[in-house]
């Protein structure tokens, strides 16, 4: 049984930060009611290509909606109509969490925002994540990763610096703020908990995709407070540590991590440089982030000199941090990947599918892996059968209103 088996969430969430949240608690155990909207459903089902194949060879749900919502029971109620807000009341009634990401404020005229639902269930939480949070001049605005990874600060120190090939702002190659955002909800979430468990009270948490971003900021921000100079693009490079960065070998590149002066000295020796490591303008990590320029274009003929397994090779026996830079396919094809189980197979529609595993390493209370990404509606009947106690006819009824 995983840790909060005792758990019922009712995720109003789609898309990504939401459902990364939900899809954690929901490994750790908890049940993940999904609500989608009927024949629509969460709009990554349709984020695609790739798509997985349906039942009789017919196109399936997206790769992405598979990445963000196993262990989900998935329930097509439209809370525009009357009929559906008032199931997913009842709902919420007999649930610990809600968990939703509309723009703030538009589930108040479906009686579904937190005011509404606090009055029925005390000791709910509702954790509301948006773009820009609940106050602010920009309280209103709709929020997307990418939108955040820009407004957030984090394309401005992504990407090539000025004047080199290619030079603009970049954003992460993944929806890194709508990660983060997840993150931090599942964690909120988890601290709700146990001060409901203590207490007996809910709570409203209020996360933004623009808070959580500028706190993932993290060593930048600090080093525009404490210098009040704002971080640059540095492309691969690090603003605080020297050498560490990526470096072309003979036949690809190689990412060296220099993150002492004693691993700068072990380095030295190993490429043949120790006269560097003797060189005031070296010999520290602050005099070398100063004369960062110097020391890089000394380093890179040194570095195309090799070629990167040969490099690994040396520096690995020397105790200094490098690697390569893998393709997705190499990731996952790693000896270290197929040791650690980064890919888990289980069953969709009558087909195998193989999904990410959970990074979370528990001795006693591991992730559990129940239920595959859901199709949409698949639990609707059972959800309202079992939790609200309605008929097969009360149903059937329902759903010829369109209400499911």
């Amino acid at each position: 049984m995983g840790a909060l088996s005792h758990i019922r969430v009712l995720d109003l969430s789609r898309v990504l930060a939401g459902p990364w949240a939900t899809q954690i608690l929901g490994d750790l155990g908890a049940e993940i009611i999904k609500i989608e909207k009927p024949g629509e459903g969460d709009e990554t089902r349709h984020f695609g290509p790739p798509f997985v194949q349906g039942v009789d060879g017919a196109r399936g749900d997206a790769a992405y909606f598979l990445s963000a919502n196993r262990n989900k029971k998935s329930v097509a109620i439209d809370i525009s109509k009357p009929e559906g807000a008032a199931l997913v009341k009842r709902l919420a009634r007999r649930s610990h969490v809600v968990v939703e990401n509309f723009r703030t404020g538009a589930l108040a005229k479906y009686g579904l925002d937190y005011q509404s639902l606090k009055q029925e269930n005390p000791a709910l939480i509702y954790c509301s994540l948006t773009g820009f949070g609940h106050d602010g001049p920009y309280k209103d605005k709709a929020g997307y990763d990418y939108l955040i990874q820009g407004m957030g600060g984090l394309m401005s120190i992504t990407g090539q610096p000025d004047g080199a090939p290619g030079a603009e702002p970049m954003k992460v190659g993944v929806a890194v703020s709508d990660l983060v955002t997840g993150l931090y909800a599942a964690i909120a979430i988890q601290a709700a908990l146990i001060h409901q468990a203590k207490t007996g009270e809910g709570q409203e948490i209020d996360l933004a995709l623009f808070d959580c971003q500028a706190a993932g900021l993290a060593n930048q921000a600090m080093n525009y407070l404490v210098s009040g100079n704002a971080p640059k693009r540095l492309g691969n490079a690090h603003p605080n540590i020297v050498p560490y960065q990526v470096f072309a070998t003979t036949d690809g590149f190689l990412i060296l991590a220099v993150a002492n002066d004693g691993q700068f000295k072990r380095f030295c020796k190993t490429a043949g440089l120790e006269y560097l490591s003797n060189d005031a303008r070296y010999a520290t990590n602050a005099a070398r982030v100063d004369h960062r320029s110097e020391l890089t274009q000394l380093l890179k003929p040194v570095m195309q000199a090799r070629a990167t397994a040969e490099w690994i090779t040396a520096l690995e026996a020397a105790n200094v941090p490098c690697g390569p830079i893998n393709r997705i396919d190499q990731v996952f094809a790693d000896p270290q990947s197929l040791a650690r189980g980064h890919r888990i197979a289980m069953e969709r529609e009558g087909s195998a599918i193989e999904l990410v595993a959970s990074p979370l390493r528990l001795a006693a209370t591991p992730p559990e892996y129940r239920l595959p990404p859901p199709v949409l509606g698949e639990h609707t009947e059972d959800i309202l059968g079992e939790h609200l106690g309605l008929t097969p006819k009360e149903i059937e009824i329902l759903r010829k209103s369109a209400v499911i």
